[in-house]
């Protein structure tokens, strides 16, 4: 199968160059230039917009439904340009609502519809370790496994189209609060005296572990890397999101409100542009949890 991957960001990109050693026959476009300069140095076949070539696949990977909406309708407009019967994977964090009107309108155009979002930021993407859930027709998903399986170690079909993205934000939100939550946890131990990776150790132990305790917290906090390659911005918009959704269906969810408060409630600590990891530095700086220099000048 032919792929086109519709975004070179450090997602996409990687994508493209995880299915480019693969073997499989990519070409990359980016409405950068720099971006496609910079994936052809890495020996990925790069196009402007206005020139994708015909493809089976046109896997995206942007931003916000907002772009997804314009490269489907407008520019370049797959619903004109790309061959009936061929397929859309959207891989971004988008708006289900969105997803779900813009896979009707994909379908109805001849050409099918697959929700990836995926969650392994750049390195998992890097390294065809990504998890995906997908949304979408059952035939569908199986006739583009195998490009599937080359970006990613573990996928779970959710439902229909747009199923993949309401998980996702449900996924999203969760990690949003178990990051706060955790936090607050570990700098509880440590005011009372007991160091943060004995507690993490703890935790980790017990009933209240999450993938934040046990990847996020010794991988990106106490480390002070904070290097996971997804940003506080991203996390509030898919927090917005997800809050929008919960609205759009009548739920009345007050923790959800809450956490997407917190989150919003000092736009410089952390910073749009910082790691998202970085929500938790202002909550344990408070009981002096030594988390690295990046850190401390964050939450300064």
């Amino acid at each position: 199968m032919k792929i086109t991957v519709i975004g070179l960001g450090q997602m996409g990109g990687n994508m493209a160059l995880t299915l480019n050693r693969a073997g499989l026959d990519v070409t990359g476009s980016d409405a950068f230039e720099a971006a496609r300069l910079r994936l052809a140095d890495q020996g990925l076949t790069t196009v402007a917009p206005d020139a994708l070539p015909e493809s089976d696949i046109y896997l995206l990977s942007l931003p916000t439904s907002a772009q997804v909406r314009e490269v489907i309708e407008e520019t370049p407009g797959l619903l004109n340009i790309a061959p009936r019967g061929s397929v859309i994977i959207d891989t971004s964090t988008s708006d289900p609502v969105v997803s779900r009107e813009l896979a009707a309108r994909v379908i109805d155009a001849g050409l099918e519809w697959v929700d990836a979002p995926v969650s392994g930021g750049p390195k998992g993407a890097a390294s065809g370790k990504l998890g995906m859930l997908l949304g979408g027709d059952s035939a569908t998903i199986a006739r583009v496994m195998p490009v599937l399986e080359a970006m990613s170690a573990k996928r779970t079909q959710v439902g229909g189209p747009g199923s993949g993205h309401v998980v996702k934000l449900a996924n999203n939100y969760l990690c949003a609060a178990n990051l706060v939550a955790t936090a607050e946890a570990v700098a509880l131990a440590a005011q009372g005296g007991v160091d943060p990776a004995a507690c993490l150790a703890g935790l980790n132990s017990g009933s209240g572990r999450s993938a934040v305790s046990e990847v996020n917290f010794p991988e990106w906090v106490l480390s002070g890397r904070f290097d996971s390659g997804f940003t506080s911005g991203l996390m509030r918009k898919d927090l917005r999101l997800a809050r929008d959704a919960a609205d759009g269906l009548a739920l009345d969810l007050p923790l959800l409100a809450q956490v997407v408060a917190r989150w919003h409630a000092d736009d410089e600590h952390p910073r749009d542009s910082d790691d998202f990891n970085h929500i938790t530095s202002p909550i344990l700086a408070q009981a002096g949890v030594d988390f690295g220099p990046d850190a401390q000048e964050t939450s300064a």
